[in-house]
């Protein structure tokens, strides 16, 4: 895949995932400084490891929801619960990622986590 059409799926998918409206508030913030950071994570967290057929996109959104509390990267996180919803993870299965951070990862990192988790899933509209 060249360059540009590893950038353009990466973008696409970054769109499916997090939104228009995240990835338009990241583009407006690119500066000299870290244009070339956001260019790599389209093409390669994005345009690479989003777009693998190895696994789908809930089963990726699990994963990266459980590494991400492991590490203790919050703001990540949280962006990721949101995408975890907008891929069809349940509330539950959500849970059960967190259960598993506890266990693996530490009671600490899960209760942070389940505290970010909680106030996103509180914040969804009903229905």
């Amino acid at each position: 895949m060249s360059d540009e059409s590893r950038y353009d799926a990466g973008m696409a998918v970054r769109r499916e995932v997090l939104g228009d409206a995240h990835v338009d508030r990241a583009n407006a913030r690119k500066t000299d400084f870290t244009e070339g950071f956001q260019d790599f994570i389209t093409r390669y967290a994005w345009g690479e490891v989003w777009t693998g057929d190895g696994v789908d996109r809930p089963t990726r959104s699990m994963l990266t929801l459980a590494i991400l509390a492991a590490t203790g990267c919050e703001d990540e996180f949280a962006m990721h619960v949101r995408a975890a919803r907008r891929n069809g993870l349940e509330p539950e299965r959500i849970k059960e990622v967190l259960m598993h951070v506890a266990i693996y990862a530490g009671v600490p990192r899960a209760n942070t986590a389940f505290g970010i988790a909680n106030t996103i899933l509180s914040e969804e509209e009903p229905g």
